[in-house]
C-alpha cells in the first residue's frame, strides 16, 4: 500500500455565494413599508496550510477532489445571510504549488504559511442595497457569484539542509540512521530506500536536517530507476553529500567512477551546481574498503573535494563528517541573516483602466471581455426583466455601448458576453443615449432606409371667439413673439374666411 506520495492533482472548488433577497418591508396599517431583503453570504474558500505534523500527500490522492461549503440566501428584515466556512487542508512543509499548466504559483515553506487555493464567490445584494433615490423599490436582487473551481498540482520538495545521494546499497540509509534519530528500511539489496527520509542530527550547537534520496544510477535524470522521481527533494538543499561505496563486490564499479556519473546526473537534472560537496567514502571497516578509501583519497582531494573516510555501521568518521555539515549551515545561515528582505512591489490597476475590451468578430458579432462586466453577468437574473434592464443600465454607465459603437456595432449584431459555455449571447439594442452618434447633421440616422419623421399633429380650428377668449395669445409675449405672430395670422386669416361667406349669402 502506498504510504508517500509527493505528487497530486487537486480539485478545488470554492463555495458559491447566496443569493441575495427580495422583500418588502410589511407592517399593520403599512402594508408598503420599502424594501428591506438582505444580501447573500460570502462561499467558503479552499486555503492550503502548512502544517509540521503533515509529512506526505496522501490524502489528496485518494481523495483529490475538495469542496467548500456555500453561502446562504438573505432573508427578509435586513438580515443577511451567513458566509459559507472555509475548508482549510493540510499540507507538508516544502509543497510547491502549480496550475493546470505546469506554471509556478506559489512555494509553500514554513510552518503555518496559507495560500487560498481557490477563493469564494461574493454573495449577492439584496433589494435593499440596491435600493437609491431613482430606484425606491427594486423588485429584484443579485444573484451570488459561483465559487472559484481550479485544478492544481502539488508537488513535495523536502526541506532539509543536507542531501545524501549516491548509487543505491552505497549506505545512505546507513549513515543517516548511524547520525539521527531516522529509522529508515535497510536490506542488503538495491532500492531498499523508496521514499525520502529525513533525519535531525546534532552537532555540537547546529542542530540541522539530512535527507536520505533514493539511489541513483545512469540515466536517472531522464526517469531510470527511482532517481528522477525524487530528485526534486534535493533542490533545497543547502550541500550534498555524496556517498560512495568503498565496499562494492561489483568489479565495474569504483568511487571515482560512481562520482562522476552521479555528477553527470545531476547536472542534467540541473539547478545544483553551486551546492556544496563533501565526499563520505564509506565502508571503511572492511579490509577492502579501507584500501579502496586510502587509494582514491588523494585523488579525490586533489580535485577541490572535502573527503571524510567514515563507517556507518562502526561509527568511525562520523563525527568528523557531521561537524563538517554543520559548518556549512553555519555559513549558509549566517550569510541568509544578512540578506536584505525581498520588498514587496504593489502594482494597482492603472487609472484610465476601463475594466473591459471590445473586439469584433470575423462573423459580425463582438465579444465583450473583463472581470468586472463576467461578474455583473454572474449576478444576474436573466428571468427578471428589471434585473435584466439594471445589468443594461450598468454596462451603459460603464462606456460598453459607445466601445462598441466605436467597433462598428448597429442595432440587432450579436453580443457575447464571456466566453466558453458560460458565455451570455443576445442581440444588442443601443439606448438613445448610446445611439446619438447613429444621427445625422439633420436629424437622419443611418440605422434607417428613409429619414425618420414623427407624426404631423392636427391642429385644432378655433373660432375667432374661441381665440379671443384665449388671453395668452392676445398679448404680446417676447419670449415667444414667432409664437404670437403665428397665431395671429391664424387668426386674421380665419375672420376674413368667416367675412367672405357671409357676404356670400
Amino acid at each position: 500500500m502506498t504510504t508517500f506520495v509527493d505528487r497530486v492533482t487537486l480539485y478545488a472548488m470554492a463555495g458559491k455565494g447566496g443569493d441575495g433577497c427580495v422583500s418588502v418591508h410589511r407592517e399593520k396599517f403599512k402594508p408598503l413599508g420599502g424594501p428591506d431583503g438582505g444580501n447573500g453570504g460570502r462561499g467558503g474558500d479552499i486555503k492550503l496550510i502548512v502544517d509540521p505534523n503533515v509529512t506526505t500527500l496522501l490524502d489528496y490522492h485518494h481523495s483529490p477532489h475538495r469542496k467548500a461549503t456555500s453561502g446562504r440566501a438573505g432573508y427578509g428584515d435586513r438580515k443577511d445571510g451567513p458566509a459559507g466556512e472555509d475548508l482549510v487542508l493540510k499540507v507538508p512543509n516544502g509543497t510547491v504549488v502549480f496550475d493546470k499548466d505546469g506554471n509556478q504559483i506559489a512555494d509553500l515553506v514554513g510552518n503555518g504559511t496559507v495560500f487560498i487555493a481557490a477563493q469564494g464567490g461574493h454573495g449577492g445584494l439584496g433589494n435593499l442595497a440596491l435600493a437609491s433615490s431613482k430606484r425606491r423599490a427594486p423588485g429584484f436582487a443579485l444573484l451570488g457569484e459561483p465559487g472559484e473551481e481550479r485544478t492544481l498540482i502539488l508537488e513535495l520538495k523536502s526541506v532539509a539542509d543536507i542531501a545524501l545521494v549516491g548509487y543505491p546499497s552505497a549506505g545512505k540509509s546507513s549513515l543517516i540512521a548511524a547520525i539521527s534519530a531516522a529509522r529508515p528500511k535497510i536490506a542488503d539489496y538495491p532500492f531498499t530506500t523508496l521514499i525520502p527520509n529525513l533525519g535531525v542530527v546534532q552537532a555540537g550547537e547546529t542542530r540541522f536536517t539530512v535527507a536520505d534520496v533514493p539511489g541513483l544510477i545512469p540515466g536517472a535524470s531522464q526517469g531510470k530507476g527511482l532517481g528522477l522521481e525524487f530528485l526534486r527533494h534535493v533542490e533545497r538543499c543547502v550541500a550534498l553529500v555524496h556517498v560512495l561505496d568503498c565496499g562494492t563486490l561489483e568489479t565495474n564499479r569504483n568511487p571515482v567512477a560512481d562520482l562522476e556519473i552521479i555528477e553527470d546526473e545531476l547536472a542534467q537534472y540541473g539547478g545544483l551546481e553551486d551546492r556544496p560537496r563533501l565526499i563520505a567514502l564509506n565502508k571503511i571497516d572492511l579490509p577492502d574498503g579501507a584500501a579502496m578509501a586510502d587509494m582514491v583519497g588523494e585523488s579525490l582531494r586533489d580535485r577541490g573535494y572535502e573527503v571524510y573516510p567514515v563507517s556507518a555501521a562502526s561509527r568511525a568518521g562520523l563525527s568528523d563528517l557531521t561537524y563538517a555539515m554543520a559548518r556549512i549551515i553555519q555559513k549558509t545561515r549566517a550569510e541568509m541573516a544578512v540578506e536584505e528582505r525581498t520588498r514587496i512591489v504593489l502594482r494597482p490597476v492603472a487609472v484610465d483602466d476601463s475594466g473591459f475590451s471590445v473586439s469584433a468578430n470575423k462573423d459580425g458579432s463582438f465579444n465583450i471581455s473583463g472581470p468586472k462586466i463576467m461578474r455583473w453577468v454572474r449576478q444576474t437574473n436573466f428571468k427578471n426583466a428589471e434585473a435584466i434592464g439594471y445589468l443594461a443600465d450598468r454596462m451603459a454607465q460603464l462606456g460598453v455601448e459607445r466601445e462598441l459603437f466605436k467597433k462598428g456595432a448597429v442595432a440587432g449584431n450579436e453580443v457575447r458576453v464571456g466566453t466558453g459555455d458560460d458565455a451570455v449571447i443576445f442581440d444588442w439594442e443601443p439606448t438613445i443615449e448610446s445611439g446619438a452618434e447613429l444621427l445625422g447633421a439633420r436629424g437622419e440616422d443611418v440605422r434607417f432606409d428613409s429619414v425618420w419623421r414623427g407624426p404631423e399633429k392636427e391642429r385644432d380650428q378655433l373660432t375667432t371667439e374661441e381665440l379671443a377668449r384665449q388671453w395668452e395669445f392676445t398679448v404680446i409675449d417676447p419670449r415667444t413673439p414667432a409664437l404670437v405672430e403665428e397665431l395671429k395670422m391664424d387668426a386674421e386669416d380665419v375672420a376674413e374666411d368667416e367675412a367672405a361667406s357671409e357676404e356670400n349669402v
